[in-house]
């Protein structure tokens, strides 16, 4: 969305996107934490490290930073609103 399709929008609209863009980083930051825990789980002292500590949970949480950066990225572009 340009500036001047931003500046058409009503304030229900506005609201919708900016309630929307803070969710989108408010996510992307959860998913990209929970991605850096299981990556670096054996730094943490915890009873699970054994556990989770194997190659597919580190290309699990590779890929939860990758869904993560992405939130932040649509939070950023904010195009939530298409014509139909």
């Amino acid at each position: 969305m340009n500036k001047q399709d931003r500046d058409q929008l009503s304030s229900r609209e506005k609201g919708y996107i900016l309630m929307k863009s803070i969710m989108d980083y408010g996510m992307g930051t959860l998913w990209v934490s929970m991605g850096v825990f299981l990556i670096f789980i054996k730094y943490f002292s915890l009873r699970i490290q054994a556990q989770y500590d194997d190659p597919a949970m580190k290309i699990f949480g590779c890929v939860c930073c990758i869904y993560g950066v992405f939130r932040w990225y649509r939070g950023y572009k904010k195009n939530y609103l298409h014509e139909r």
